[in-house]
């Protein structure tokens, strides 16, 4: 395997920490801020030291493969990826989402820096599984799953792409009225007035988490007034 040939963009994003030192400069500053809120800073602590440790230990392992590029989530707009790039995002679910979004057919591998912490239902690796994982990718021997994203379409003919969801509402999340029309259904076109904050329209993967947690929630309120809707819950999740 010719180290050289190959290229793995690494994929990282800000831990909390970071964020927060970013915001108030230094480690103390953001320890009084956090601390004076009623959080617990060790917390933020341990979470970063934990996604430091896993992403070094990517870092070294991918290294031995293939030269190594590092990108911030928030540069992977504006990167261009070779079609043999083999794309590493060490993160939460979400920037294993984003990055997605902006890949045509590389391989994307995402890594859980921090298992304790985080289900990681995008997230089927560890740092320690990169020494198996890379070399096999890298030479094609390994399970890819395809996946399916969404795309909206405007009347002005714009469009856009999701991996997880759209939401579908003002930008300002205020209550809205509209109309829903489905159909024909049993050859009727039926109508219905709503008013809420929006709509979200989820793909298969967008179905483990915000369409998920929206659904726990209204089988929760349902159940309140007495209703039991567990038979259509578990057809529609």
């Amino acid at each position: 395997m010719d180290r050289n040939a190959n290229k793995i963009v690494l994929v990282t994003q800000k831990s909390r920490m970071q964020e927060l030192m970013h915001k108030y400069n230094t480690k103390a500053q953001a320890q009084f801020h956090m601390e004076h809120m009623g959080a617990d800073f060790s917390d933020y602590v341990v979470e970063d030291e934990n996604y430091q440790k896993s992403l070094a230990i990517v870092k070294q392992i991918a290294d031995k493969y293939a030269k190594v590029t590092v990108v911030d989530r928030e540069f992977v707009p504006n990167m261009l990826f070779g079609k043999d790039d083999v794309v590493i995002a060490v993160g939460r679910d979400g920037l294993v989402c984003n990055t997605m979004k902006y890949l045509n057919g590389q391989k994307l591998i995402g890594v859980n820096p921090d298992p304790a912490r985080w289900d990681g239902v995008l997230l089927p690796f560890e740092a320690g599984d990169m020494e198996n994982t890379i070399p096999k990718t890298i030479m094609g021997d390994c399970d890819v799953k395809n996946v399916t994203m969404a795309k909206a379409v405007t009347n002005d003919g714009q469009e856009m792409l999701a991996v997880n969801d759209f939401f579908i509402g003002p930008k300002s999340h205020t209550s809205a009225r509209y109309d829903l029309t489905t159909g024909p259904v049993f050859g009727r076109v039926i109508t219905e007035s709503q008013s809420s904050s929006g709509i979200i329209v989820s793909t298969g993967i967008g179905q483990t988490g915000w369409y998920k947690s929206v659904m726990a929630q209204a089988k929760a309120a349902c159940g309140l007034f007495g209703y039991d809707v567990s038979g259509d819950y578990e057809k529609i999740g």
